[in-house]
């Protein structure tokens, strides 16, 4: 269900509001969130690749899941961050529209947080270690956050760009850790929980 969430938050929190704001640019709407989702992703996996052990914590999925996690939450907290500082203009769409994506953002943390605690949990892990390790890997959010806020002004223009290398972390994070562990015990289960979470996360993207 995470996997779902994950994968509907990278399209309605992410992918179709960087397609508006694109629209609002010189250059062609598909350029930068077509450009931007493949370097997200390709550039999440070069990173691991890079980072290793040291960063991952230790070897394993679990490491690999909370490194992932952890690095994509850095693009999806600037983008909250810039969100923030366009709503500050007072423009009624910009203002309905960071309250929309801060809220699909924190929603899709619940389960991604979950996806970094019980797979550690379940390798043997503590209690404490698998809540902490969840905790852990989002606290680059906030701090993204504020920096892209603090830098607003410079780097607004980059929203499209930001939103949709975010947008490529996290379906590269869930098509390479999350969906090939919910399938692999009992795959009719898994895809529907796949399709069960992703219809929940658009629904509340919609209604919001």
């Amino acid at each position: 269900m995470a996997a779902g969430i994950m994968l509907a938050a990278s399209v309605w929190s992410l992918l179709l509001p960087a397609i508006e704001r694109a629209r609002q640019q010189a250059i062609p709407a598909w350029i930068a969130p077509s450009i931007a989702l493949v370097l997200g992703a390709v550039g999440l996996l070069q990173l691991e690749q890079a980072a290793g052990e040291l960063l991952a914590g230790g070897s394993g999925h679990g490491g690999r899941m909370v490194l992932a996690v952890t690095l994509h939450n850095l693009p999806e907290g600037m983008v909250a961050g810039l969100a923030a500082a366009l709503a500050l203009t007072g423009e009624p769409d910009a203002v309905s529209g960071a309250l929309a994506l801060s809220i699909g953002i924190g929603l899709q943390n619940i389960p991604e947080g979950a996806a970094v605690s019980l797979p550690l949990l379940h390798s043997g892990r503590t209690r404490g270690q698998a809540f902490w390790a969840g905790a852990a890997s989002g606290l680059v959010e906030p701090l993204g956050a504020v920096l892209a806020f603090a830098l607003a002004e410079w780097v607004g223009a980059a929203l499209p760009w930001l939103m949709s290398a975010a947008a490529g972390c996290m379906v590269c994070v869930t098509a390479q850790e999350m969906i090939p562990q919910a399938v692999e015990a009992d795959e009719p289960a898994g895809v529907v929980s796949i399709v069960l979470g992703f219809a929940l996360m658009m629904a509340l993207d919609v209604a919001l």
